[in-house]
């Protein structure tokens, strides 16, 4: 499956502001810290909602 490189184009920078609320409503919604959602979006280097919620998912999966 190739992946067109104008769809990697299109996705909008996300602002600091917006970004710490994205933060921390996923942080409220899955009952961990912001820090740890914050780690989460440095390593996977991933700033999508749903990229970061399987993250937690794998993560939740591993305990």
């Amino acid at each position: 499956m190739a992946q067109s490189p104008a769809k990697a184009d299109t996705a909008q920078p996300i602002d600091p502001a917006q970004m710490e609320e994205e933060v921390a409503y996923l942080a409220k919604r899955h009952r961990v810290t912001p820090a740890i959602i914050r780690e989460i979006i440095r390593r996977s280097g991933a700033s999508e909602r749903s990229a970061i919620e399987r993250e937690i998912q794998k993560g939740k999966a591993r305990r």
